[in-house]
């Protein structure tokens, strides 16, 4: 008797997720990114330089269909931002672009060199992520002890 039970509630699951997917496969997707202030402006991450909590960085991505989608996400304290999406695989991500929106630390505040975004083709399978290239920013006035 709890055998059919089971039976039927993973039957259940097996139909709820073919027509939440349009009787599609589910396909997932992440893309992470981190977001440093280079203190001393010179272009390296050394032990000086720390991670930006809440830094807000824009994703755009296109999926196989032309559709855009649009995320926004802030990094958590380890400098770190997540986007992660899942859809039917028909639809999964093509190509997308990352790019930062705005540092809230008071110090560190000023776009690094080559870090106005970065554009990159997605074409992992579900359940892989990218690793964006880290996004820098640097403050308005440079420590003496870094000159």
């Amino acid at each position: 008797m709890i055998t059919n039970r089971l039976k039927n509630m993973a039957m259940s699951v097996i139909l709820l997720l073919f027509f939440a997917f349009g009787g599609s496969i589910a396909w997932t997707g992440e893309i992470h990114g981190r977001v440093v202030c280079d203190v001393c402006a010179d272009s390296s991450i050394g032990p000086e330089d720390h991670v930006l909590q809440g830094a807000e960085v824009a994703v755009l991505c296109i999926t196989k269909s032309g559709e855009v989608l649009n995320y926004q996400a802030f990094t958590d304290s380890k400098g770190t931002y997540t986007v992660a999406e899942t859809m039917p695989e028909s639809n999964c991500w093509n190509a997308c672009l990352a790019r930062p929106i705005g540092s809230f630390n008071e110090h560190c505040t000023h776009l690094g060199k080559g870090s106005l975004g970065v554009k990159f083709s997605y074409n992992h399978p579900s359940g892989y992520s990218h690793t964006a290239r880290t996004f820098v920013y640097r403050p308005t006035d440079i420590p003496t002890y870094c000159i």
